[in-house]
């Protein structure tokens, strides 16, 4: 979440000012302590696979793919930690610490040094681990599928964005499946880099993307109203007033106050990624310092940035999520190449970030990611189930198993090791089912003619 400054224009029109000022409650509406971590949040398999449903009587499984963000890692620079020490250190110094605000300092200094030490934007210990857990569970899920593998010789491809957190997620999860099976080890590829894939909102793809970031007016305009509020403002000084002296926050200027509130909130929202790394591995208590309401605010706040800006936004344009399509192709064609008899594959294993997640899930439709935002009704909890934290966790994942039998070919897709249905449109082959053939699948995303 980049550090909110409140509007520099005034809100979009006097009927989005009036419903945004109902916001604060609708922000808090739905959600959860988790839900104000946003796409922070630490990842957990959202299902246990005992209460998997079992293919169709014949059908054995061929094939997997999935795409991963990588695991839990430390904040990507040490920017919020610096502005909320010189800060902490300048009331210091003019005796306008709380008694909270004095333990909060060395609890800051600390949690830096620790995402130092790892790396600023490396995998934390926690995050390796989730990983790695995610890669076993796999294997434990279809140990048919990597039995055949081994047996026939097939491959196992690894493919990441190329940047460091994701290659090491790739070679984490790697390792973890020949661990599981040690068989496989010499069928998995090192891992190789395809940035127009994995990486594609900085890549060729995204030039449109960049534009839509860089001067579409009606997103700067939307995302400086939503923040611009009193809530935010409200929130900012209670944030501060936990730390610091009231007179000493009443000398700051409301910019300044939302930066360090901002800043503070990062904090605490990176500090679960960072739990490993803390004094005997209890965590960091950052929660003390930030009250629920207002962490719930500035969770919602960063929601909004990333709802806007890569995932469903506004409704009647896809700009945001257009470019994942690469990505979806690459899934399809991985299965029909599969099919066709073309493939040495039993697994593709692809390794990236949010900004690809995110848009993917907008794309495909799935749960959360399904309404976009209008003039009239702007996004807020209260009425869009758009969650980072459910959306794109860190760690988060998008998993299709294909089973075949003879020439029918059946897909289920697992959202963060959760068994979810295809979008509205797709049948399965049974009411209820999490089965789906695949020319069905190839029907409902545009696809039957790409099929032969």
């Amino acid at each position: 979440m980049r550090r909110l400054i409140p509007a520099l224009v005034p809100p979009l029109a006097l009927g989005l000012a009036t419903l945004l000022a109902a916001a604060p409650a609708g922000a808090a509406a739905n959600t959860s302590t988790r839900d104000s971590y946003g796409t922070k949040a630490t990842y957990a398999p959202g299902e246990s696979a005992r209460s998997y449903q079992r293919p169709p009587v014949g059908f054995t499984p061929v094939f997997t793919e999935n795409v991963s963000r990588h695991g839990s890692r430390a904040a990507t620079d040490g920017e919020d930690a610096d502005l909320v020490l010189a800060l902490w250190k300048k009331a210091g110094a003019a005796g306008r610490l709380t008694a909270k605000g004095k333990r909060f300092g060395p609890e800051v200094q600390a949690l830096r040094t620790a995402m130092s030490t790892v790396g600023y934007g490396d995998l934390s210990g926690r995050g390796e681990r989730e990983i790695h857990d995610t890669a076993v569970r796999m294997e434990k899920r279809l140990p048919g599928l990597f039995q055949r593998i081994a047996g026939d010789k097939e491959k196992i491809d690894v493919v990441s964005s190329g940047q460091g957190r994701a290659v090491d997620s790739a070679n984490l999860y790697a390792a973890g499946l020949a661990g599981a099976d040690p068989a496989l080890k010499p069928l998995i590829g090192p891992t190789r880099t395809d940035v127009d894939l994995l990486y594609f909102h900085k890549a060729a793809g995204g030039a449109a993307y960049r534009d839509y970031l860089a001067n579409d007016q009606r997103l700067a305009s939307t995302l400086k109203s939503i923040t611009d509020q009193p809530t935010t403002h409200r929130a900012a000084r209670d944030v501060l007033k936990k730390l610091f002296k009231g007179d000493f926050v009443d000398q700051l200027s409301d910019d300044d106050r939302v930066a360090a509130a901002t800043a503070v909130y990062n904090l605490y929202a990176i500090a679960p990624a960072m739990s490993d790394e803390s004094p005997g591995g209890r965590g960091w208590g950052m929660e003390r310092f930030i009250s629920k309401r207002d962490a719930a605010w500035f969770g919602y706040l960063s929601d909004v940035e990333d709802f806007y800006e890569k995932g469903p936004g506004f409704a009647g344009s896809d700009i945001t999520y257009k470019m994942a399509g690469v990505l979806l192709d690459d899934f399809f064609r991985q299965i029909e190449a599969k099919r066709a008899g073309t493939s040495d594959l039993g697994a593709e294993l692809r390794f990236t970030h949010a900004e690809e997640i995110i848009p993917l899930a907008a794309l495909m439709g799935l749960p959360g990611s399904t309404k976009g935002a209008t003039a009239e009704q702007p996004y807020t909890y209260a009425d869009n189930a758009w969650r980072g934290a459910s959306v794109a966790p860190l760690g988060s994942n998008i998993q299709w198993d294909v089973f075949s039998k003879g020439d029918t070919y059946l897909v289920r897709m697992l959202y963060n090791e959760k068994e979810t249905a295809f979008k509205a449109g797709c049948t399965p082959i049974s009411k209820g089912s999490a089965f789906y053939k695949l020319d069905e699948l190839e029907r409902c995303f545009g696809r039957t003619n790409s099929t032969s």
